[in-house]
């Protein structure tokens, strides 16, 4: 079994047990519930809250520089930290915020293995104590967005053979049966999915245990919908969070040339006045 295009954007939980204390070291819980954290997390760990965090709060777009720099001082996040992201639902939020500190050059980014499920499920600690972490000084430039598709590059690249879109919703919301998962309230006026675009949900990616499955098994998964090397790839689902973690996959775990994450996603094409829509 061969290893990850880039394994060292994964750790383990075994390893990460055993660096709680480094002082370099910095825990980060991103969960769909924003709850989740307040339950129990894991110790010295510092929670962000994805709708308030990690978008801007006025209009919808990537959290702002100032704002993202003001979160990671605050979290005692600097540019020699490694910062070890996790999160409940098999990292779907940890992969979100994954992708936008790479755009603004954050370096040493690693998603825990499994998330918080596996953490859990092995009966590892956790606390309710929130960590009030030494503020540090850090300064970001503007995003590189090269990583990112908006909608006027999705309107010229659906129907370009060299690209492939992926789709990573559910069967139901790639079908417009359901506009979106239940409880979910950013929603859209219409179902379906973008032209051409191949469904792969997103659990596909991942192991029972809530880990990624091996590169073999990623690899044959994408090679079966035809998402194959020699096409750029944009992944696209609701909002974008579990996009980033099929753009993770593909980029990160299996080393695809070029990837990008349409963020604007099913809210944006699904609200679109004579937008192509397949179903």
């Amino acid at each position: 079994m061969s290893s990850y295009a880039h394994p060292e954007t994964l750790v383990e939980t075994d390893w990460l047990a055993e660096h709680l204390d480094d002082p370099d070291v910095r825990v980060v819980e991103v969960d769909v519930d924003t709850k989740a954290y307040e339950e129990g997390h894991i110790p010295g760990a510092v929670g962000w809250n994805w709708q308030q965090d990690l978008c801007d709060t006025v209009r919808r777009d990537i959290v702002p520089r100032a704002s993202l720099e003001a979160l990671l001082r605050r979290s005692g996040i600097d540019h020699h930290t490694t910062v070890v992201l996790y999160g409940d639902n098999n990292n779907w939020f940890a992969c979100w915020a994954y992708w936008q500190l790479a755009m603004f050059g954050v370096g040493n980014l690693q998603i825990l293995n499994g998330g918080r499920k596996k953490w859990i499920a092995e009966e590892r600690e956790l606390t309710p104590e929130v960590p009030v972490p030494e503020p540090t000084v850090i300064a970001l430039s503007e995003p590189d967005q090269s990583s990112r598709a908006f909608l006027a590059d999705v309107m010229a690249q659906h129907a370009d053979e060299a690209w492939t879109l992926v789709d990573v919703r559910s069967p139901d919301e790639f079908t417009g049966v359901v506009l979106a998962p239940p409880g979910l309230p950013e929603t859209c006026q219409r179902g379906g999915h973008i032209p051409r675009a191949s469904n792969i949900p997103w659990g596909k990616n991942c192991a029972e245990d809530g880990t990624f499955k091996t590169r073999e098994e990623l690899q044959a998964l994408y090679d079966e919908a035809g998402v194959t090397r020699d096409r750029s790839v944009i992944t696209y689902c609701r909002i974008g969070e579990r996009s980033s973690l099929s753009w993770f996959v593909l980029d990160r775990l299996l080393g695809y040339d070029r990837v990008v994450n349409y963020d604007g996603s099913w809210t944006e094409w699904g609200n679109l006045v004579n937008a192509p829509v397949e179903r």
